[in-house]
C-alpha cells in the first residue's frame, strides 16, 4: 500500500492534498542546512544557550591534535544526522576558543555535553562506540519516533471531530496525509473509509478496505466500519422506514416492522435510534425469532464501536433487561 497502488494518494471529492509533515526537522535546523555547525566564544549564547530551549543541543569540545576527538567526530556526526533534527551538534574548538570550557570545568577532550533549556544535562568523554552515542541521544531527546507518534495521533484526533462536524473533506485531508507517514495505521484507514461512506461513497470505502494485511484487517476499527458497510447494504434492502415508522405507531408490537426499521437506521448511521428499537424488541419479547433482535444489536454495537456510547449505553440496557 505504497506509491501509486496506495488508494489514500488520490482525490477525495473534489480535493484531497495531504500537506502535514510527520517528524519533520525543526525550522531553526533547516534554516542552518543541516544538523551541525561551529560556535565560537561570541556565539555560543545564540548557537547553544537559545537553540537549546528549542531542541536538545549537543557541544563537542575538540582540538586539532586531539586523537581521540578524530575518531568520536565522524561517528558523533553520522548518529546526530541519523537522528534527523532530534538533536542539534555544535563544534566548539578549544584551541580557538578555551574559555567556555574552562568555565564547564572541561579538563579532558573530547568532552560532550548536552544542553537543554539552556542548561548542561548530561555528558560524556572520551571516543565512545557509536552504539552508546545512540543511547545518550535517546536519553536526552527520547527514543526516536516518540515525537511523530504524538504528532500522528494528534492530527487522527483532529481528523476524527472534523469528521464528527461534518467536514468530510478537511478530514480525508487529514487521514491522507497520515497515510503518506504511516500506510498502516489502522485509525487512519478505518477513518479515510468513514470519510468516503460519509460521502456516500460505498463502493469506494469497500474497496479501501479491502485486501489488507491480515493484522490491519483484524483491527477493530476496520471491522466496525466493515461492519457499518453491512448494514447498509443490508439497509437498501428494506422498506422505506417512514412507512414501517407508519406501521409501527398502529402495531407497536409489529416486531418485524421494528426489526426492518433498526437495521434501515443503523444502515443511515443513526445507530443510537437502532439500538432503542432492538433494545424495545427484546425488553418485549426476549426470544422472538429466535433472538433476532439481540443478534442484530451485537452488530450495531461492532459497528459503533466497542467503547462507544451506544455500545456502552446499550449493553447497560442489556443487561437490565436480561437479568431483572
Amino acid at each position: 500500500m505504497s506509491g501509486s497502488d496506495n488508494p489514500y494518494n488520490g482525490s477525495f471529492g473534489n480535493q484531497m492534498t495531504a500537506t502535514t509533515s510527520f517528524g519533520a526537522q525543526p525550522a531553526t535546523a533547516a534554516a542552518a542546512g543541516g544538523y551541525i555547525t561551529d560556535t565560537t566564544t561570541a556565539n555560543f549564547g545564540k548557537d547553544v544557550i537559545e537553540e537549546s530551549r528549542n531542541q536538545p543541543v549537543l557541544v563537542d569540545f575538540w582540538a586539532p591534535w586531539c586523537g581521540p576527538c578524530k575518531q568520536l567526530t565522524p561517528v558523533l556526526e553520522k548518529v546526530v544526522n541519523e537522528a534527523k533534527g532530534r538533536v542539534r551538534l555544535v563544534k566548539m574548538n578549544i584551541d580557538d576558543h578555551p574559555s567556555i570550557a574552562g568555565q564547564l570545568g572541561i579538563q579532558s577532550i573530547p568532552a560532550v555535553i548536552a544542553f537543554v533549556n539552556g542548561r548542561p544535562a548530561d555528558g560524556f568523554m572520551g571516543a565512545v562506540p557509536e552504539s552508546q552515542i545512540q543511547q545518550f541521544i535517546d536519553r536526552i531527546a527520547g527514543p526516536a519516533g516518540a515525537d511523530e507518534a504524538a504528532e500522528i495521533e494528534a492530527v487522527l484526533t483532529e481528523a476524527a471531530e472534523l469528521l464528527a462536524a461534518g467536514n468530510i473533506n478537511e478530514a480525508a485531508q487529514l487521514y491522507a496525509a497520515v497515510m503518506q507517514a504511516d500506510p498502516e495505521n489502522a485509525k487512519a484507514v478505518a477513518g479515510m473509509a468513514e470519510c468516503m461512506i460519509a460521502a456516500n461513497q460505498h463502493e469506494r470505502a469497500r474497496q479501501t478496505l479491502t485486501d489488507l494485511p491480515e493484522e490491519l484487517a483484524k483491527d477493530p476499527g476496520i471491522q466496525a466500519v466493515l461492519k457499518k458497510l453491512e448494514q447498509i447494504e443490508e439497509a437498501r434492502k428494506l422498506g422505506d422506514p417512514v412507512a414501517l415508522e407508519r406501521d409501527l405507531a398502529v402495531n407497536p408490537d409489529d416486531h418485524e416492522a421494528r426489526l426492518e426499521l433498526a437495521k434501515a437506521l443503523a444502515g443511515a448511521g443513526r445507530l443510537q435510534e437502532a439500538s432503542d428499537h432492538l433494545l424495545t424488541i427484546i425488553a418485549r419479547d426476549r426470544a422472538w425469532n429466535d433472538d433476532a433482535a439481540r443478534k442484530q444489536l451485537l452488530t450495531v454495537f461492532e459497528a459503533a464501536g466497542p467503547t462507544s456510547e451506544v455500545a456502552k449505553q446499550g449493553r447497560r440496557r442489556l443487561s437490565s433487561i436480561l437479568f431483572s
